[in-house]
């Protein structure tokens, strides 16, 4: 089959496309080309050294000196559009394919350039689904590095002082707070190589919003979510981890919660195999809590119970393709890496939520995930 022609423009770090493409961090807009499956990237003078020995697999070209060969004037720089048209013509080319994401205006003064640019349907990239085994390494090293700042975080909840009202504190009865505790964890992150971004750690009645950060003073007896997905300084790969601990002794009730969540983990793992729908483990892990007595519902104006996908890829993405929920439409497929991560929440008691990250492989999956699941520390 012909390879498809692709042009992305954009910067390297925050658009996982074009790190894929180049496997190099730029931190600002530049133009790639996928043109006959080679690779091209046009950049700036400042990044061209950098690129022509971190990224071999591609054609590195100078921005200036395509702007100084378009420029109608000699004196004024071409634009991005003109340097995209003059390029493609070189290669005779009239037509690529974008991204879904592809500046808009830029696609308009190229059209008007007489280039047709089309969204191409699906993934830009569909490989990127699954994962090499470089890529599962670098998956879980930078989980490694999440495991690093929930050791942190935990030993620190382990040496906090009960109070008498129940709050945590540490030395100098200085109150241990969410904030605190989250840049305890977000350090330890860095300093294993990571970039933390918007850690959770949120205890009791916070725990029921499942994307809430937490702040204030943290309880004793009370459930604490702790969810951490730092991406690799280095690599640009995700990991992600979640567990959830009481410091001190946790309600009946809130046991029961933890341990139906930790089946349902086992539950969906157990079907983590090549060919299975996505949507048939959420199911399953839904039938699980049902039957439990663990229903979902709206009440008094806030959603109870199991309200989110089972789980989700990860990659260059924290969130990314396959899908574990109930609207999706994926199948599992060997070299996907997922997260497994059931939760349970009701008020007034807190949540619980327990993440792995799973590879699928033709036999059994791999949990590539080592930290302990304890509840009471």
């Amino acid at each position: 089959m012909k390879p498809e022609n692709l042009l992305i423009v954009a910067d390297s770090e925050r658009d996982a496309n074009m790190l894929y493409a180049v496997r190099l961090f730029i931190p600002d807009p530049f133009i790639h080309l996928r043109i006959g499956g080679e690779n091209h990237v046009i950049l700036s003078d400042l990044e061209i050294d950098r690129a022509k020995k971190l990224a071999r697999h591609c054609h590195v070209h100078s921005l200036s000196q395509h702007q100084q060969r378009c420029a109608k004037d000699g004196k004024k720089p071409a634009s991005s559009a003109k340097i995209i048209q003059q390029f493609l013509r070189g290669h005779k080319i009239r037509k690529v394919l974008v991204p879904a994401n592809f500046p808009h205006g830029l696609a308009r003064e190229l059209r008007r350039l007489h280039v047709k640019v089309r969204v191409k349907k699906g993934a830009l990239f569909p490989e990127r689904e699954l994962k090499t085994a470089d890529e599962v390494k670098k998956i879980s090293a930078a989980l490694m590095m999440a495991e690093v700042g929930l050791a942190e975080g935990i030993q620190v909840l382990r040496r906090a002082k009960i109070a008498r009202n129940g709050d945590l504190f540490v030395h100098h009865n200085v109150p241990l707070t969410a904030e605190k505790l989250r840049a305890i964890i977000d350090i330890a992150v860095i300093q294993a190589g990571g970039v933390a971004g918007q850690t959770i750690v949120a205890c009791g009645r916070q725990a029921c919003d499942p994307h809430e950060r937490g702040s204030g003073v943290l309880h004793a007896n009370q459930p604490i979510i702790i969810d951490i997905f730092p991406r690799s300084q280095k690599t640009g790969y995700f990991g992600d981890i979640t567990r959830t601990v009481v410091r001190g002794r946790a309600s009946e009730q809130l046991r029961k919660i933890y341990h139906t969540v930790g089946q349902a983990q086992d539950l969906a793992f157990s079907k983590l195999r090549p060919g299975v729908a996505a949507r048939e483990i959420h199911q399953s892990v839904q039938k699980l809590f049902d039957g439990e007595g663990f229903k979902t519902a709206k009440t008094r104006g806030r959603m109870q119970g199991f309200f989110h996908g089972t789980g989700h890829g990860l990659g260059l993405e924290v969130h990314e393709s396959p899908r574990l929920g109930q609207g999706s439409t994926d199948v599992l497929r060997a070299g996907h890496v997922v997260t497994v991560e059931p939760g349970l929440y009701y008020h007034p008691i807190g949540g619980v939520r327990i993440e792995d990250v799973a590879l699928i492989t033709a036999q059994a999956p791999r949990n590539l995930t080592k930290f302990e699941k304890v509840l009471e520390i």
